[in-house]
């Protein structure tokens, strides 16, 4: 399984502590997804961003729920790559 996470690029300059929303998911579970696809809205100090499939496969399960915030690092979702 691969984590599916905000990138830690997107993390830059913002204080530690700092907790970003989880704004909609743009897949459900059980999806096929493709890699560098978007699969999630979330807001990060003011500021709309997408979060990407790591690899193309199936997303097993999601850990974040719309609505909910998560801090630096967290897994919002669980993908099993494919083959």
């Amino acid at each position: 399984m691969l984590a599916i996470r905000l990138a830690d690029e997107m993390w830059k300059d913002v204080e530690p502590g700092t907790e970003a929303l989880l704004d909609k998911w743009l897949v459900e579970e059980g999806d096929i997804v493709s890699s560098g696809q978007p699969v999630a809205n979330v807001v990060l100090v003011k500021t709309a961003l997408e979060v990407s499939a790591p690899a193309s496969g199936r997303v097993a399960k999601i850990l974040v729920q719309p609505e909910q915030t998560f801090a630096r690092g967290s897994d919002l979702a669980l993908l099993e790559p494919a083959g």
